[in-house]
């Protein structure tokens, strides 16, 4: 019989019942540390003081009224970001796939409002991952997310990523906009050439078309700056964000120019719970923390210290990991062995971490775990790869002893 819950996960039998800081334990008080951070969700860990009173505190008020109203919540929280960023204006929504939606909304609407309405078409990047909804997997342009769902929605022509004259080549007079992840998570960790990002703005500014940036896992400071483009000093037309702006509780945002925003009318888009006051009240005791003072340099320094340390760990371990890449918190150890195998031994010796294409291994703990506990990450590593090197050891010991008696 089907499982109650419909079977779209493959679920480690493991389940939680609470969690402090960059720990997770289970009923029967195993101790895990959590590099995954619920995919790079939960940006202030387990158990956040501040998180938690502000959720339990705007619950006790009112969770809910819809945007038929004022949302006092929404507004500061919109202040903020824009204060903090390139933006003019802020849309809420509930989740990475409904906020990049919007931004193909808002791109089409930016081009019809200039006088293009033919200009619909998006140019992405292959390697990206861009949600699960119907749109967003055509965007996304992965056959394995495509398969069986029909034919693709119209609308995305793919490019390979970093490729500027593949990009150039595939501009038409339907082009409105490109979209891409600065940093591409789910294929193994990948981050956009300098020079490909600041020629992207100049394509753009060229040839009269959208810059889109989805920020939803580089975004609310993954990579020790509020925004991962910040590292490249280009200024985008409107970007979306999700995962970590609500440090677990359901959200996402578009953030966009005036333009792109003036164009999204009354009736252009909508949401029913997207903004509401409990999600906003989360996001902003999130900007809370996120933007205190210190704060965004200590996660760049924490990621340097995981960074170097993961160096040395590839290179004590040659036979099991082949690099570390990334930025800030968001890290990936390309693996020599399956990735699931390492995975495996991985969370048998305590860490959580999360599987991404080219075989990698991605490790994104929450944005307040400290060196130390990077460190330790590190060290359980280490042992899961020492045990791995042991069993193929075996293994080719054993296979070398049959062979010899065949």
């Amino acid at each position: 019989m089907i499982s109650a819950l419909m079977p779209t996960f493959k679920r480690v039998d493991l389940a939680f019942e609470h969690g402090q800081g960059a720990c997770l334990y289970t009923a029967d008080g195993r101790r895990f540390l959590d590099f995954g951070a619920g995919i790079a969700v939960s940006s202030l860990g387990h158990g956040h003081e501040g998180l938690v009173k502000a959720i339990a505190d705007q619950a006790a008020r009112v969770m809910h009224v819809s945007n038929l109203y004022r949302i006092p919540q929404a507004e500061k929280l919109a202040d903020r970001l824009v204060a903090h960023s390139f933006a003019d204006s802020v849309f809420f929504c509930n989740s990475g796939a409904e906020a990049n939606e919007g931004m193909v909304k808002m791109i089409r609407k930016t081009q019809s409002g200039r006088g293009h309405p033919e200009r619909t078409r998006i140019i992405c990047c292959t390697g990206a991952f861009h949600g699960r909804t119907l749109a967003m997997i055509a965007a996304t342009g992965n056959p394995a997310y495509l398969e069986g769902f029909g034919a693709p929605v119209e609308g995305f022509d793919h490019v390979p990523f970093n490729n500027m004259n593949a990009l150039r080549a595939a501009i038409t007079p339907q082009t409105a906009g490109i979209m891409l992840e600065p940093i591409q998570g789910e294929t193994g960790i990948k981050q956009a050439d300098p020079q490909f990002m600041s020629g992207l703005r100049q394509v753009c500014d060229e040839f009269g078309l959208v810059l889109a940036l989805d920020e939803v896992q580089t975004g609310m400071g993954r990579t020790g700056k509020l925004f991962a483009h910040e590292w490249y000093g280009v200024t985008p037309d409107v970007i979306s964000v999700a995962k970590g702006i609500a440090g677990g509780f359901p959200m996402g945002a578009i953030l966009a120019n005036e333009e792109v925003a003036a164009s999204m009318g009354a009736g252009s888009h909508g949401t029913t719970f997207g903004g509401n006051p409990l999600a906003c009240a989360a996001g902003n005791a999130v900007l809370d923390v996120i933007l205190a003072d210190g704060f965004l340099p200590e996660v760049e320094h924490t990621g340097a210290i995981l960074g170097e340390t993961l160096d040395a760990l590839v290179r004590k371990h040659p036979t099991v990991f082949e690099l570390a890449r990334g930025r800030g918190l968001m890290w990936g150890l390309k693996c020599r062995l399956p990735v699931a195998q390492v995975q495996a031994q991985v969370m048998a010796e305590g860490l959580l971490t999360v599987t991404a294409g080219e075989n990698v291994l991605r490790l994104l703990p929450p944005l307040i775990v400290s060196p130390e506990e990077c460190r330790e990450a590190c060290a359980i590593l280490s042992r899961a790869a020492q045990a791995l090197e042991t069993a193929e050891h075996q293994k080719n010991r054993t296979e070398s002893r049959t062979e010899s008696h065949a």
